[in-house]
Order: structure tokens, then C-alpha cells, then sequence
């Protein structure tokens, strides 16, 4: 009940006339194919009816109309017409040959239009269902008590069956083929865009590093997988970053924190991830690793900021950070872990600087 309701309250693009390509693909294919469908039957009723049929002309002609209309008409105008050539086709078929030509399968086309137009509301959706449904009853009905007007004999009749149920699959298959690949690629473009917007939301567009959230999620992921696992968790400041950006300009402060991020991503060799925590903030999450072992790679990171050379403008520099960290007790929550990084961060700080604390 729920997935009807959702289907009658869905909301529905303004028809501006221009016809989405898919939908143009599909009604061009099959009209083509209905052409070609009509041509042939056009050659084949003397040999199966011992006679020339040449209704077929007028609806090669009807679908060249139709043809010429997927260009120049709005999407409810061709659907209209193309149900117009396919009911037209069906009616007269059962008129003249009878229910067992099996042409009757051609409404289904119609139906398949129906629905995949964009711009229909889905209550004009369910009141063209329901009208050719109708017409579908109705024809049989007829059938049953009119007697057709020409009686193919049992090989003819099995012939004309064969041609156009192999058209009717044919056309389905060609639309089926035209409207599944473009959902596949409307659906696949929505998801890299998600995969792009999820990552741009979780990297901090400077330094290119994650961000805070980006961070926190993967460490309680990894949590989540390996919880008997070891893990440490530092938090880094730059000593006197201010100093910096009042001194060489906040330009200079940028280019500072690439430098220093560039460093982070050649130190880090598979051991740890570094974030961009905020500000002149790092954090890094270090799997596997005890809080010694933790310790000596972030005092050894420590040294290599010591000694990196900054040059901006003419303008030759080096900075220092300090560095807490903490080790995961398996019991307290991943906020008190990053606070206690932070304290320790600060009595770093207080001590002097350039410097780690464990």
C-alpha cells in the first residue's frame, strides 16, 4: 500500500517540450523497427493470404509522422501517436485475421512508454493502464462473438504468430536494452556524485587530508573490526603558527600546512593516518601500535618537522610541533581517548614545546 502511495504522490517534471535522449532513443528505435515490421508484413501477406494488404503502406507512412514527430513534438505528443499506430495496428489485425495473429502483444509497447514517461503524473499513468487495458478487453470480447474477416489456414496462421511475436520481442528487447542502460547510468553517475560529495565532505580542501568527522569515522570503524586490537590516537599543534601567518601572511600559513601535510603523507609510510583536526591541528591514528611504539614514531616525526626547510617568497623559515599521545585502554569511549591526547598535547606545550608527550 505504501509503494502505491509513494507511486501516486511522486512529483513530476514540467514538459518543456524537449524530450529526454533516452526516451528519444527508444521511441526512434521502435518506430524504426515498426517500419521495417510493416514492410515486411506488406510482402509477406501474398504468400500467407493469397492476397496484396495495403494497409501496411499507410502505417509505414503513420510512423514516418511519428518519426518526424520524436523531433519536433513534446513527449505526450508522441505517446499519443505512437499509441495511435500500435492501437491502430491491433485493431485492425484482430478485425481482419483474428485473436490467434497474436498482435494483440503490441499494447504492452504501449504500456512500456506510458511508464516511462517523466512527464506524466501517475494518475494519467494509471488512467492509460486502465484504458488499454480496456481496449485489450474489449478487442478480445469482439473476437470472440465478430468472426474475423479473412481465415488464414493453420500454416499461415502459424507464420504470422512467429513474425510477430519475433517483432514484438524484438522492440521490447531494443526498449527494455534503451531504458535499463540509461537507469544503470543515471544510477551509477548518482552514485560516483555521492562517492565524490562523501569524500569532499570528509577532506579538508587545503591540505587534501581527512577531516575531523573523516577521522573519527574511521577510527571507530576500525574499532568496530578489530576490537582486540591495539591502537594509539596523537594530537599535534604548531608551535607558534600565529607567529607565521602575522609575520609572512596567511598565504605563507597555507603553504606551511601543504609543506607540512606532505611531510606527514612521505613519513607516515602505511604506519599511521594524519588529519587536518582544525586550525594548525593534526591527528593522527596509529592501528596496531602500543603507546611506546606510538611514541617513538611520533618523536621521530617530531625531528623531521625540526628539520624540514620552508621557503616562501625569499623568505626561508622552519616551525616545530608538539605532539600528545594516548593509547586505547579498551574500555573508555574514543572522546575521552582524543581528550586525553589533547591534555597531554598541552602539557607539552607548557613544558616548552617541540616535543612529545606520552
Amino acid at each position: 500500500m505504501k509503494f502505491f502511495l509513494d507511486f501516486l504522490h511522486q512529483k513530476v517534471p514540467r514538459d518543456r517540450g524537449e524530450i529526454p535522449p533516452y526516451y528519444r532513443r527508444a521511441l526512434t528505435a521502435s518506430e524504426i523497427l515498426q517500419a521495417v515490421y510493416f514492410l515486411v508484413c506488406f510482402f509477406l501477406y501474398p504468400l500467407i493470404n493469397s492476397r496484396w494488404e495495403w494497409i501496411p503502406i499507410l502505417f509505414i507512412a503513420a510512423t514516418g509522422v511519428c518519426l518526424w514527430a520524436v523531433k519536433t513534438q513534446k513527449t505526450r505528443t508522441n505517446l499519443i501517436l505512437y499509441a495511435l499506430v500500435c492501437g491502430g495496428w491491433v485493431f485492425w489485425n484482430v478485425r481482419h485475421f483474428g485473436w490467434s495473429s497474436g498482435v494483440q502483444h503490441f499494447l504492452t509497447l504501449m504500456l512500456v512508454f506510458v511508464f516511462f514517461n517523466v512527464y506524466d503524473r501517475p494518475l494519467y499513468k494509471i488512467i492509460w493502464f486502465v484504458a488499454i487495458l480496456s481496449f485489450r478487453i474489449l478487442l478480445f470480447s469482439i473476437s470472440q462473438h465478430v468472426p474475423a474477416m479473412y481465415k488464414m489456414e493453420a500454416d499461415a496462421n502459424t507464420v504470422y504468430q512467429t513474425v510477430n511475436t519475433v517483432a514484438f520481442f524484438l522492440m521490447l528487447a531494443v526498449m527494455c536494452v534503451i531504458f535499463s542502460t540509461s537507469i544503470q547510468d543515471t544510477e551509477r553517475e548518482l552514485r560516483l556524485k555521492n562517492q565524490t560529495l562523501h569524500k569532499e565532505a570528509g577532506t579538508d580542501p587545503l591540505t587534501g587530508l581527512p577531516n575531523r568527522r573523516a577521522m573519527i569515522e574511521q577510527i571507530e570503524q576500525h574499532f568496530k573490526e578489530n576490537s582486540d586490537q591495539p591502537f594509539s590516537v596523537a594530537i599535534a599543534d604548531i608551535d607558534f603558527f600565529k607567529t607565521v601567518n602575522d609575520t609572512y601572511g596567511h598565504n605563507c600559513g597555507d603553504y606551511t600546512l601543504v609543506k607540512l601535510t606532505e611531510l606527514f603523507k612521505e613519513h607516515a609510510m602505511g604506519r599511521y593516518s594524519a588529519c587536518r583536526w582544525g586550525g594548525e591541528e593534526f591527528c593522527f591514528f596509529m592501528p596496531g601500535m602500543n603507546i611506546d611504539e606510538a611514541g617513538t614514531v611520533m618523536n621521530d616525526l617530531c625531528f623531521a618537522v625540526e628539520k624540514m626547510e620552508l621557503e616562501y617568497e625569499e623568505h626561508q623559515f622552519s616551525i616545530t610541533i608538539t605532539i600528545g599521545v594516548e593509547e586505547y585502554d579498551f574500555n573508555s569511549p574514543l572522546e575521552d581517548l582524543l581528550d586525553s591526547a589533547d591534555e597531554k598535547l598541552y602539557m607539552g606545550k607548557n613544558a616548552g614545546r617541540n616535543r612529545v608527550v606520552v
